[in-house]
């Protein structure tokens, strides 16, 4: 959903980008970075300290902003590649599990929640990967997409209401898998 909105911040995406891209670092140094704040966050979810929901959240925020950086970082300097494609989104797979991996170890929702939420984001994410292998273009479809999904984890957890968020993110990626089902099985021309 958040995807549909690029457009509109194209201006301001690419001179973030521009920043970035004078520092000379590539774009997979980038999400390098963006994995280690996830990982940061992940780890201070998951030893569960007084405002631990507000610094994992900030650190989750800022894990997202690199996420963006590096996109526009390969964009700016032409360096955008299959293998940089490949290694933004298996890096993207991590930080989420990882993420759900702090929110479970630190006991901030219960396990069959943190499981479903895990699950049901990553078969987001896989049918997204399969439809697309299939011709099928999804990138924007569904309520919740993994930007989304991590946003609410982020403010709702900095709020207080961890669980909550991710109870929220089990009801919204839910949605987008059906969401994405339906789709793909429209777009399929056999």
């Amino acid at each position: 959903m958040l995807n549909n909105f690029r457009e509109s911040l194209k201006p301001t995406l690419q001179n973030i980008g521009k920043v970035f891209a004078s520092t000379g670092l590539s774009a997979n140094f980038w999400t390098a970075v963006g994995l280690s704040f996830a990982f940061a966050s992940a780890i201070i979810y998951a030893v569960h300290l007084e405002y631990s929901f507000i610094l994992g959240g900030i650190l989750l925020l800022v894990s997202g902003f690199f996420d963006i950086v590096d996109g526009q970082v390969a964009r700016i300097t032409g360096k955008t590649s299959k293998k940089g494609a490949f290694l933004d989104s298996v890096f993207d797979k991590i930080a989420e599990v990882a993420i759900f991996l702090g929110i479970l170890v630190g006991g901030c929702s219960q396990g069959y929640l943190v499981l479903l939420a895990i699950g049901l984001s990553l078969l987001v994410s896989y049918t997204r990967a399969r439809a697309e292998s299939l011709g099928v273009q999804l990138q924007g479809i569904g309520i919740g997409e993994r930007a989304e999904r991590l946003l609410v984890i982020a403010i709702i957890g900095m709020i207080g209401f961890l669980n909550y968020a991710v109870i929220i993110v089990i009801i919204i990626a839910g949605i987008t898998f059906v969401q994405r089902i339906v789709t793909t099985a429209h777009g399929i021309k056999d």
